[in-house]
């Protein structure tokens, strides 16, 4: 699968080749692993895809119906099988795409992504014509490599299994095209901190929400940790290849059933879940690591209305005069995760580190919110570097909701971790027992000497509404036992020091005094 799609330099043109290939792929081996569960006729059977097609319309359709929805509907005319065996009809190129139109289509209902006007983002688009010649070789060539693998006896290893090799086949685009698509990935072990420190208890039919979601890496993550049948993903990004992502990723993890939730779209501006009475749709769990700056000045005069009002509490940034690429948009994102928190709602927060120690400006409202609110739980300031393609230092804001009583853990973590070059880039790699030590600290809300403490609202409205950790670690002061003797002695030194000290310093200025006098206009 992978020999003719890596050879070549990543470019957009690969990255939607490898994405498409690649879902088709498992859409393929995975309705072959359930088809096979369903009928035991077909398990059994030699040629098992001979025995599928003897199947009359209304016994072929009656299987499919017993279908997880998570299994995409392919008919046998449709399977990699089948485009192996007519790879040498005329305009094979065309064939190979109108399969896979062909499916998307059928599958349009399930599958589809939405944007913020209604319109669907299908599966497919036609493959073959990002290839300027020989497209019928190019196609067979995919065909070829893709029928003799398969991903039958390996479904049950699920996300972490498939996430790598999807990750495998996109990383030198990620790399190539000077991180541009660095927003799809965020490190692991950031995304298992929030998930883990979010979530350490069983819940149950709970909805989880990412305003930012990228490719849906945090959302896996909290997914995972809740129970892919225990919750319900909603997201929305800018981004049509961000969504398109997530939806892959949906597909990957069994949440299909949460693709309709997927939305192309802009957040901040035209916000899309909302409920039957129009209001915003408020949630259980959210997760993001929103985009630190970005100019939004063609429309952050249009956020001004009453209705925003309430959702911006803290304002919105004041358009600069240069520099708008560098317009502070996260503060934004911030206050409308508080605002979609539901009553008992929590979330966890990527933000600038610069964000928890701020004494002005919209971030020192926000956080002074947070404490009134109290909806604080906790903070905890990554390593350096723990995003390779950015110098900025973050951390991870905490909301609970239901933490009024306080107790609020504030820790530091940026000593932690070892620094490996990555590209021309520096990245800090937590180790599993750094992230657990993080993670175990941050859910027992315990206190550790330089690392960890554990404060109250009123602690914090005393500081200043610093959120920073080493502001409210205890100064120590050492004191060692010295007789008066002793004490004595070392007084005569200093004061034997300071005398000569002292006489040299008169003596230099006699000579500047001498200097000034024998100069000459």
């Amino acid at each position: 699968m992978y020999a003719p799609i890596m050879v070549w330099e990543m470019t957009e043109m690969n990255f939607k080749i490898i994405t498409q290939v690649f879902l088709y792929k498992f859409l393929n081996d995975k309705f072959i692993h359930e088809i096979k569960q369903l009928d035991e006729k077909i398990a059994a059977s030699d040629n098992w895809e001979e025995t599928l097609r003897s199947y009359p319309a209304s016994e072929y359709e009656m299987l499919t119906m017993q279908m997880s929805e998570s299994t995409a509907s392919i008919h046998p005319d449709q399977l990699i099988s089948t485009l192996f065996d007519r790879q040498n009809e005329p305009k094979f190129a065309d064939i190979f795409d109108n399969t896979l139109l062909d499916i998307a289509k059928q599958n349009s209902e399930v599958f589809s992504v939405v944007t913020e006007s209604g319109e669907k983002i299908v599966l497919f688009e036609n493959i073959s014509k990002y290839v300027t010649d020989k497209r019928d070789n190019f196609c067979k060539a995919l065909i070829n490599k893709l029928v003799n693998i398969s991903f039958e006896n390996i479904f049950h290893e699920k996300f972490d299994f498939y996430a790598t090799i999807f990750e495998y086949l996109i990383k030198d685009y990620n790399t190539n095209s000077g991180g541009t698509y660095a927003e799809y990935f965020t490190p692991h072990a950031v995304a298992k901190i929030m998930a883990r420190c979010l979530v350490n208890e069983s819940v149950s039919d709970v909805t989880c929400y990412d305003p930012s979601a990228g490719s849906g890496t945090l959302l896996m993550n909290l997914a995972h940790q809740i129970g892919e049948e225990k919750c319900t993903v909603y997201s929305q990004d800018i981004s049509q290849k961000s969504s398109n992502l997530l939806r892959l990723n949906l597909i990957l993890n069994d949440l299909v059933h949460s693709i309709p939730n997927v939305v192309k779209g802009n957040t901040i501006l035209e916000p899309f879940h909302k409920d039957k009475n129009g209001r915003l749709k408020q949630f259980d769990y959210i997760v993001s690591n929103p985009p630190f700056k970005l100019d939004f000045s063609d429309y952050v005069n249009d956020l001004n209305t009453k209705e925003n009002h309430e959702r911006f509490f803290a304002g919105t940034p004041n358009i600069p005069k240069t520099k708008k690429e560098s317009m502070a948009i996260y503060p934004l994102f911030v206050q409308h995760i508080m605002y979609s928190l539901t009553a008992k709602g929590k979330a966890a927060i990527v933000v600038p580190t610069g964000f928890i120690t701020a004494q002005s400006g919209i971030e020192r409202k926000i956080r002074e919110q947070m404490v009134e609110r109290k909806m604080l739980r906790g903070v905890v300031s990554m390593p350096s570097n723990i995003f390779a393609t950015t110098g900025t230092n973050v951390s991870i804001l905490f909301l609970d909701k239901e933490n009024t009583k306080g107790d609020i853990v504030l820790m530091d973590a940026s000593k932690l971790g070892t620094t490996v070059k990555e590209g021309k880039n520096q990245k800090t790699l937590l180790s599993h027992d750094e992230e657990d030590y993080i993670i175990e600290t941050f859910n027992k809300h315990e206190a550790k000497e330089d690392f960890s403490v554990v404060v109250s609202y009123e602690d914090i409205k005393a500081k200043n509404y610093s959120l920073s950790a080493g502001q409210y670690f205890e100064v120590k002061i050492e004191y060692t036992d010295i007789t008066p003797e002793a004490f004595a002695a070392k007084m005569k030194t200093f004061e034997a020091n300071l005398s000569e000290l002292f006489k040299e310093s008169k003596s230099l200025e006699l000579e500047i005094q001498n200097n000034l006098k024998g100069l000459k206009l």
